[in-house]
């Protein structure tokens, strides 16, 4: 039996799937899906999330979290899960590497401090902007632009979208016109996104020292878990009681997600894919454990990513972005020859300029910056 024969019916299955915009011959000894994978982990811009933020900035520490080994942890996740589902691993694993491929430098800072500077000229959306790496971006292939992958990942790579960017983008966005559903391959992907940032963001603000085991243990979600470990271990601290509660705690998310979602696919019995994107979302958390993973959302947001130490690394990287754009702006010949509009036409340089910025690690963009602002580089 061959991996997709195992798959249930409602899962995407490679060979019934939607084609590349530009057509291939298929491989003898991969699917698509796996093809779609190695594309995406031997691109550019994944090299690069290895020096992008997630919440730490990487030279703040060698054992913070990456975008590279977040979209690493989401891979796991998601393939545990999709698994126990029957769905299809390798578009799971495809879209979690990819769904960070877009994202700008300094974690969300930069994206919003992006989309301000483009608000006259379409914004910026980090996962619209993925979708524009994988479609335009990258460039390994001799017959067309970008990674030419498959339109189911392309599809879950957009996981949000505007009705006037959907209009704009063609089949890829049609379902946010139609309100209609992606793969449970997607679905799944999200959900896992959510349940890899959770529990490694309250890792790295323990190990960071921004938060504290005691204020972790007013949140019931988190409570329960660590004193399961301190009942199964007594007196056991530090670093392994940690990680015996995130893995804990990573283990009951994926289990209650598995088990609701597998009810809720057995009621609905969808027959194929096509089922599966006119039905209301299946693949979910319990309405309990969604109240749960919500009260870590909540906490984690009001103590750690509104920390003052934090907000400090956000003022910064906010200033590096917003004039790092400013002067490509008034000066196009600061950028590489390659980001340069040679018609003239604004709105075309401004989308250069974002890409340019986008593509940067937090290491690139702080070098960047120090060149063209700092008196002693030159």
């Amino acid at each position: 039996m061959t991996p997709e024969q195992y798959l249930a019916p409602y899962a995407a299955h490679s060979q019934t799937a939607r084609a590349r915009r530009h057509p291939e011959a298929g491989h003898a000894s991969r699917s698509e899906f796996q093809r779609d994978r190695d594309r995406i982990i031997h691109c550019s811009a994944f090299r690069r999330l290895e020096y992008k933020t997630q919440v730490f900035l990487n030279h703040e520490g060698d054992m913070f979290r990456t975008r590279l080994t977040h979209s690493l942890e989401v891979a796991q996740v998601g393939r545990s899960m999709a698994r126990n589902l029957r769905l299809n691993e390798d578009l799971v694993e495809a879209l979690a590497l990819a769904h960070d491929l877009g994202h700008t430098p300094f974690g969300h800072v930069g994206q919003d401090v992006l989309n301000e500077c483009m608000k006259d000229f379409g914004g910026f959306e980090h996962n619209l902007q993925s979708l524009r790496v994988v479609d335009t971006l990258e460039e390994h292939y001799g017959a067309f632009d970008g990674l030419n992958l498959m339109f189911d990942t392309r599809e879950g790579i957009l996981k949000h979208c505007s009705l006037s960017h959907a209009k704009e983008l063609g089949p890829v966005a049609q379902r946010f016109i139609d309100r209609t559903q992606p793969t449970l391959e997607a679905q799944l992907t999200d959900l896992a996104d959510e349940i890899a940032y959770n529990s490694h963001d309250i890792d790295d603000g323990l190990r960071s020292g921004l938060i504290t085991i005691a204020q972790l243990e007013e949140v019931d979600f988190f409570a329960r878990r660590w004193h399961e470990v301190q009942a199964a271990y007594p007196g056991l601290l530090g670093r392994r009681a940690i990680y015996e509660t995130l893995r804990r705690l990573i283990t009951v998310l994926a289990d209650d997600l598995i088990a609701t979602s597998s009810a809720l696919l057995q009621d609905a019995a969808p027959a194929d894919v096509d089922a599966v994107r006119a039905a209301p979302p299946l693949i979910r958390f319990s309405d309990p454990m969604r109240k749960d993973a919500t009260e870590l959302k909540r906490f984690l947001r009001q103590n750690l990513y509104k920390h003052y130490q934090v907000n400090r690394m956000r003022v910064k990287a906010s200033r590096i972005v917003r004039e790092l754009y400013e002067a490509f702006v008034s000066e196009p010949a600061l950028l590489p020859p390659d980001y340069q509009e040679k018609t003239g036409d604004l709105a075309r340089q401004a989308r250069k300029i974002a890409d340019y910025i986008a593509g940067m690690t937090d290491r690139y963009a702080i070098r960047e910056h120090r060149r063209i602002f700092a008196i002693d580089d030159l």
